[in-house]
């Protein structure tokens, strides 16, 4: 993650943010997949990422306001949430996994990418912002 922006393109600052290969796999697999514990992430997916880099893109992602982290009891994994910055991200995500059909149409996961965004959205909303979430 770049703190600072190179320049006043917001394409560009997105891409600063959350352009890195990992970080849109992790939003990926927490907004698709709902896998949300340090353990889950590190383990469940097929790229293989290592769990130092997956350590750090998860605190850049909750630094910068994609995620955020509740802490859990002794013994147990903080789950990880989408707030509403992460919540933005989804839509970008979905065109993704449409563009690499169209490129590889026999490319595998996500099964079902949702077709009705909105409800897909709305249903992550409640589940990662609680009673936080608005309508």
């Amino acid at each position: 993650m770049i703190v600072d922006a190179r320049s006043a393109c917001p394409i560009n600052r997105a891409l600063e943010m959350v352009g890195d290969q990992w970080s849109l796999l992790i939003l990926r697999d927490i907004a698709l997949w709902d896998r949300r514990s340090f353990r889950e992430l590190l383990t469940k997916s097929d790229e293989g990422i290592s769990a130092p880099v997956l350590s750090r893109r998860l605190t850049d992602l909750v630094t910068a306001g994609f995620l955020t982290k509740a802490s859990a009891p002794r013994g147990k994994q903080g789950q990880y949430s989408l707030t509403e910055l992460g919540l933005a991200t989804i839509p970008v995500i979905v065109e993704l996994a449409r563009l690499g059909r169209a490129i590889a149409p026999d490319s595998e996961g996500p099964e079902s990418i949702p077709t009705d965004l909105s409800e897909h959205i709305r249903a992550l909303r409640l589940s990662h912002l609680g009673d936080a979430a608005t309508p």
